[in-house]
């Protein structure tokens, strides 16, 4: 993200990540990749302690209250390290966001403070066997008993779920609900309630963020762990699509700028024909593609950072549009810049000489999860058209269809 376009408080946070990140042991990353490390719970505590987690959120609850922008920003520069360590360090923001927004003073004493001081570590358990895409169609349920809910059926695809203590999750509470959009709620689980994880994934990439699978066997949930009101987790599912989908695009970006430095360094260095291969156009014209793009995408996750800071952090029509083609725009950039970046290296790209092998694996999840990039574009038409029949005048420009030459030829506009 472009420093002219920041605060002096946005441009410090920014610094200190970097700073920070520079110094993270190149042996942490080689050993989740080789899945000798499952969920390296030192990295959060370490974050933690340096006040680098959940900073968005109230300075009461450990979080440095500041905005969107300077978590995006973050996020950049976490991105580096890859997914797997990204997604950890964006749990807390994103499991933070529904108790924030939706949760007690109590839930936000007892659960928000500790995990953004990293005393406790959390996980979002969304996605089902069955699919994640299909959110009101989920088949685990929650059944009123007493005082309590009990919780059945399984999530996978759980990153975090082998180290995490809390676990967001969503389950159906209305079984018989006409509208299933009215029909799940949200839970804080706690792992020591009896929640089993299972880890049975050889993931392509982004390995060793204790990705796996949840089994809920008849989890005893007491009342004040419901997020928000009974059947209203469509609501908060809604909200969730901006942690979820920022931290996704801004991530990206950040993993394929560190992409892109290996080929750039790498174009100076060999030599072909006589010349370093920078010389080339073939070459040179990739990178210039490959920085076009991502400072596009950086605009644009500023762009969509600062109208979400602006609405005070809650969703709305234009925002989950804008979230929508970020998270699209983005990790869509982010996978063509990594393979521009392994174009450029050749057949040296393809080892595990260079982290680019590593980073073309890591990166070609980020369009498949936190709502896959054909939802994205599924949500952008529909708000889009939203907006073609609103009737505020706000979003009505100049209608050019009457400034056709023949704009009065009305017979011949056949619709039908």
């Amino acid at each position: 993200m472009l420093d002219a376009l920041l605060t002096d408080e946005e441009r410090e946070i920014k610094n200190k990540a970097r700073k920070i990140i520079k110094n993270i042991p190149p042996s942490i990353l080689r050993k989740m990749d080789k899945e000798e490390i499952q969920y390296p719970t030192n990295f959060v505590k370490d974050l933690a302690k340096q006040n680098l987690l959940g900073i968005r959120f109230p300075i009461e609850f450990g979080g440095l209250g500041l905005n969107w922008v300077a978590e995006s920003i973050v996020l950049e520069e976490v991105g580096a390290l890859g997914p797997a360590l990204g997604c950890l360090y964006s749990l807390p923001s994103i499991v933070g966001e529904a108790i924030h927004h939706f949760g007690t003073q109590e839930q936000k004493e007892s659960y928000l403070t500790p995990i953004l001081k990293g005393e406790i570590f959390c996980a979002e358990a969304l996605t089902e066997p069955r699919g994640g895409s299909d959110f009101f169609g989920a088949t685990c349920t929650a059944v009123k008993q007493g005082d309590n809910y009990l919780l059945n059926g399984q999530k996978r695809f759980v990153v975090g779920s082998e180290g995490a203590d809390l676990f967001l999750v969503y389950a159906k509470t209305d079984l018989k609900a006409s509208d299933p959009r009215n029909s799940i709620s949200a839970f804080l689980v706690e792992r020591e309630a009896g929640v089993k994880t299972k880890h049975v994934y050889g993931l392509m990439g982004a390995r060793g963020g204790g990705t796996g699978r949840l089994v809920f066997d008849n989890v005893e949930i007491s009342d004040e762990n419901l997020i928000g009101e009974l059947n209203t987790g469509g609501l908060i599912f809604n909200q969730m699509m901006i942690p979820e989908r920022m931290t996704s695009a801004a991530g990206s970006i950040g993993a394929a700028r560190a992409g892109l430095n290996v080929a750039g360094k790498y174009s100076t260095r060999r030599k072909a024909f006589g010349q370093p291969i920078r010389k080339f156009q073939a070459v040179s014209f990739k990178l210039a593609e490959s920085l076009t793009i991502l400072d596009a995408a950086s605009s644009l996750i500023y762009t969509t950072s600062r109208t979400i800071d602006q609405n005070k952090g809650l969703t709305s029509g234009l925002i989950r549009r804008l979230v929508s083609e970020t998270k699209k725009f983005a990790t869509d950039s982010a996978w063509d810049v990594i393979n521009h970046a392994m174009q450029i290296l050749g057949g040296i790209g393809y080892t595990n000489v260079y982290p680019i092998e590593r980073l073309l694996r890591d990166i070609r999840l980020m369009s498949i999860w936190t709502g896959t990039n054909e939802i994205m574009s599924l949500l952008i038409q529909h708000e889009y058209f939203k907006e073609l029949k609103s009737t505020d005048p706000r979003l009505q420009s100049r209608d050019v269809e009457n400034d056709a030459t023949g704009a009065e030829f009305s017979e011949e506009k056949v619709y039908e």
